[in-house]
């Protein structure tokens, strides 16, 4: 395993357990001062935030990092620091004049945007397009609470900013990570997170007083949470020798460079992002709380995407930037198959936890006041079927970003079109199935498709991808993680037999047993199957102690 990817990618896996954990802290918060299906408010603040949260994802984990990170670097060890600090200024400005038109446009069109997301006749049209019959919505849809639509569009107002506090944050993220700054850009979202609980905690009480529903400090705190982000990384960046100018150029060939490549780019990483868009629309048709069900279920089955995936792929961009520019296919080969193998020793038994764990996490971290034993269930039968994406949802950071490393933006976006439609045909046929599990299965295995077309893609340019190491090491992993599966279940099932107590602490006792209990299987498994990567790990922890 290349050590010096293991290591960027673990510093940037602690920044972002951080985040991530802060992140799962603030929805414990939101479903126990909201719930899910108790009261329209969360359905509403999720439909308006995932318009802006769009965005957010794009540029934050996707087409922003993968076009700009590479001019970036080429520019900085090229030209020097001043020619590269007067890119990230052009970028900057760019950023602000594009994104500011948006959230403009945004403000004054929130009424029939929203409008859009949540008609049943859009779903309706989609459903005939396809040849099917029309099934009427559900009579718990979002439009038939009184009320709800006109707060999802007050909602969609106040958050549209953040659009223009995440470019500029991401952009800055940017400039540390080609510096080899991961670990505060990582931890950047986590101000984010923290932002919002305190406004939970401190604003949301407040809002009754101004005749304001108590989300609308949620959605306050969503604005300053973005604002918290540029905060935390401006003071290194400064101490790198960066000044802000209000410098405006879009003639300029680096970010008329980085400009092409984020057109397809954009599209060629949204297939997530886009796909949960359209699940958030179909969900609207469903009972009031499918559309936070599907929010928190997701939220759960990201964790792991943030902690193992994301971080391996901004590790393994510089590298990949730099043996692409020097044309050497070899060590990009070397790069990509380490990142694979890496991804999938952390997260094949992330999925397979998941999936066997589901409702015993859902219930500890959620199952207290609003949020009631029927959201509980819901909710984890979302995440069950979320969490074999988990797999695709990664892969497809390392391999969409290897693409771009080659100057290629075109295939990544032809694929994702290919996956965005196939996942558009799976929801509107498995939500008349299953409801609103169908738009989760559905996204999963759209996310399995685009992840196993790019790589099978990639490795035609490249001339493989060391696919018979990848192979032989998922084959490894995953006989090991489903032993540890396994286990996990009747560790579970017999705790729960033994200590049927509805207590949170008896609810910790439970989940953490049955963890417990798969590690030490799975690091079994995992030895006696001889597998490479999680050996290389464990003489990794081992070696750090023994130095402190």
């Amino acid at each position: 395993m290349n050590s010096r990817l293991a290591r960027s990618a673990g510093l940037i896996g602690v920044a972002t357990m951080a985040s991530r954990l802060l992140g799962i802290a603030r929805e414990i918060v939101l479903a126990r001062m909201f719930g899910a299906s108790a009261t329209p408010d969360m359905d509403a603040f999720n439909v308006a935030f995932r318009i802006p949260n769009l965005v957010r994802d794009l540029f934050a984990e996707g087409a922003m990092t993968a076009a700009f990170v590479p001019t970036f670097s080429r520019t900085l060890n090229g030209k020097g620091k001043e020619a590269a600090w007067r890119l990230g200024n052009l970028v900057i400005n760019a950023l602000l004049l594009v994104t500011g038109v948006i959230v403009v446009l945004g403000i004054v069109f929130a009424a029939p945007i929203t409008r859009t997301i949540t008609s049943a006749d859009i779903v309706g049209d989609l459903l005939r397009m396809l040849g099917l019959a029309v099934q009427a919505p559900s009579p718990g849809g979002f439009a038939s609470v009184p009320g709800k639509l006109e707060l999802t569009t007050e909602l969609t107002r106040i958050m549209m900013p953040f659009l223009t506090t995440v470019a500029v944050a991401v952009a800055m993220m940017g400039m540390l990570n080609s510096l080899h700054r991961f670990f505060l850009p990582a931890l950047s979202p986590a101000m984010f997170n923290v932002v919002t609980i305190l406004c939970a905690v401190g604003l949301a009480p407040l809002m009754p007083a101004f005749g304001l529903s108590p989300i609308f400090g949620i959605a306050i705190g969503t604005l300053l949470g973005g604002l918290g982000q540029i905060a935390i990384q401006w003071p290194t960046l400064r101490r790198e020798g960066f000044r802000y100018r209000p410098t405006l150029n879009f003639r300029d060939p680096d970010v008329r460079e980085i400009l092409r490549l984020m057109g397809p780019g954009t599209l060629g990483l949204a297939a997530v992002q886009i796909n949960v868009l359209v699940n958030t629309s179909l969900a609207t048709t469903q009972p009031q709380g499918a559309v936070s069900w599907l929010q928190y279920a997701f939220r759960l089955m990201y964790l792991p995407i943030g902690l193992f995936g994301v971080s391996i792929a901004t590790a393994s961009l510089p590298d990949l930037s730099k043996h692409a520019g020097d044309s050497d296919r070899t060590a990009m080969r070397r790069t990509i198959s380490n990142g694979l193998r890496l991804m999938l020793m952390l997260n094949v038994p992330a999925t397979i936890g998941l999936i066997v764990l589901a409702q015993p996490i859902i219930e500890l971290l959620f199952e207290y006041r609003r949020f009631n034993a029927h959201d509980t269930v819901a909710t984890a039968a979302a995440l069950m079927c979320y969490s074999p994406g988990l797999l695709g949802y990664s892969a497809v950071k390392i391999a969409s970003p290897s693409f771009y490393s080659l100057r290629d933006s075109r295939t990544p976006a032809i694929v994702s079109v290919l996956s965005i439609l196939l996942n558009l045909t799976l929801n509107i046929v498995l939500v008349r199935v299953m409801g609103y599990r169908g738009l989760a299965l559905g996204t999963a295995i759209a996310a399995l498709f685009n992840a196993g077309t790019l790589l099978f893609l990639l490795g035609r340019r490249l001339d493989g991808i060391e696919g018979r190491a990848v192979l032989v090491s998922f084959l490894k992993i995953l006989v090991a993680s489903l032993l540890m599966g396994a286990a996990s279940y009747f560790v579970s099932m017999w705790l729960t037999r033994q200590v049927p107590s509805p207590e949170w602490y008896w609810r910790a006792v439970r989940v953490f047993g049955a963890i417990a209990a798969g590690i030490i299987v799975l690091a079994g498994a995992a030895h006696a199957l001889s597998i490479e990567e999680f050996n290389d790990a464990v003489d990794r922890v081992r070696r750090q102690l023994r130095r402190r």
